[in-house]
């Protein structure tokens, strides 16, 4: 019986440690954004911890940790700097096509990425 148990922790810690992505999911009120964040270069711990993470004040959010982005992004901020850091990160954008009109000025000003549609 205890080995099992540690066989099952040590395959949840190993399935956490190879997520490299998170994809992000919040609703409010007249809101639902969909995101996804490819890892580049933030450590793992603070990727999952922080990075996928965040706190929307009246909004539902849910995460969701995978091994990459899944398709049907409508644009991509390839290779963006997280702000005031030396991380980069890869963000997938889903939903409404239209926002891609302020979306891609703030990734390749702001993040200093590269913008590209999938």
């Amino acid at each position: 019986m205890r080995w099992m148990g540690w066989s099952l922790l040590l395959l949840l810690v190993s399935s956490e440690a190879l997520a490299q992505a998170c994809l992000v999911h919040s609703q409010g009120e007249r809101l639902d954004v969909k995101v996804c964040q490819q890892n580049r270069s933030i450590p793992k711990k603070l990727f999952s911890g922080g990075f996928c993470q965040p706190t929307l004040a009246g909004q539902k959010v849910e995460v969701q940790y995978l091994d990459q982005c899944p398709s049907g992004a409508f644009g991509v901020c390839s290779n963006a700097q997280v702000a005031n850091m030396p991380y980069r990160q890869d963000i997938h954008y889903y939903g409404v096509a239209t926002d891609a009109a302020y979306l891609k000025p703030y990734c390749e000003a702001q993040s200093r990425g590269s913008w590209r549609k999938p």
